[in-house]
């Protein structure tokens, strides 16, 4: 018998395993890519490489999804037992440890302008839970455990099954009362277009608003791209512009009369959401956080 430190059986690795365990419970991989919070290709790839590590077929697809073959079932039984042992496990040695943390991703903007000043009270509700909040515009792998909880800005429509709406706010255009009195008031909303505009990270933002406010663009926008809302209105309080904001990122400065509205309009383009990871959802610390993000935007809203 050859000399080794071989102790038993190879596992395949945990990564195909947890998106061959998602395919077989919610029956679709795409599914099971919103569960998981990787795209369908990575889940698609994982299964394939399994099935040849394993050797044998496990999945199989067809007009309503994906079936599991007999040795794919046998799999999947096995590989249910052995998550549930280890979440069970985990949550049972969880207390244990000191100093639980919840750690949130959240878009710039609302990070920056909303989020931040609640701080005090998003620790009270939690609880003692230390709060780990990260400002990023971009969604977090929950497959590598990046984060817990994600806050982003996007089209309810094409939200993930594990995404949950909150809010979809109202969005104006603002401006300092300096940047008016300089460059005179505007007649119409006709004429926003040809006025210098701040933009986000592309034009297109303006240029939805306006078509939503059924105003013709008729031109390339021009103006500068800043890829943040914060920084949007801070640029249109120095006087730099026009930009786009809500009541919720604005409130200081439209209640301090640092930024004034324009024009009486009413036009939501997209909206904040939450996504929360696979391994935390049913939290009840998370639970108490997103019902009261969903309150607090809409008093925010309201003003």
């Amino acid at each position: 018998m050859p000399a080794g430190n071989d102790s038993g059986p190879r596992l395949p690795p945990l990564l195909m395993l947890r998106a061959f365990e998602a395919t077989g419970r919610t029956g679709s991989m795409r599914k099971a890519a919103d569960d998981l919070g990787v795209s369908h290709t990575v889940v698609s790839r994982h299964v394939r490489n399994l099935e040849g590590w394993m050797g044998r077929k496990l999945v199989t697809a067809g007009p309503r999804g994906v079936a599991l073959t007999e040795e794919g079932q046998i799999l999947l039984a096995a590989v249910s037992k052995a998550f549930r042992l280890i979440a069970n496990t985990a949550s049972d040695l969880r207390p244990a440890r000191a100093g639980a943390s919840l750690r949130i991703w959240c878009i710039p903007g609302l990070a920056t302008r909303w989020l931040t000043p609640r701080l005090a009270i998003i620790e009270e509700i939690l609880r003692g839970t230390e709060v780990v909040l990260r400002s990023s515009d971009a969604l977090p792998d929950f497959s590598n455990d990046e984060a817990d909880l994600a806050i982003g800005f996007g089209e309810f429509e094409s939200l993930a099954t594990n995404g949950l709406p909150l809010l979809r706010p109202r969005m104006f255009p603002l401006a300092s009362p300096q940047w008016l009195a300089t460059h005179g008031t505007l007649n119409s909303l006709a004429d926003l277009p040809n006025w210098p505009l701040i933009h986000e990270e592309s034009h297109r933002q303006w240029a939805d608003w306006f078509e939503a406010a059924g105003v013709g663009a008729g031109q390339r926008l021009q103006g500068p791209r800043l890829w943040d809302a914060s920084l949007g209105l801070d640029a249109a309080r120095a006087g730099q512009g026009v930009a786009l904001g809500s009541r919720i990122l604005a409130a200081e400065d439209l209640a301090s009369g640092r930024l004034v509205e324009l024009f009486d309009t009413n036009v939501r383009l997209g909206g904040y959401y939450v996504v929360t990871s696979p391994q935390r959802r049913g939290s009840p610390a998370i639970d108490r956080l997103t019902a009261w993000l969903g309150h607090e935007l809409e008093l925010a809203e309201k003003g």
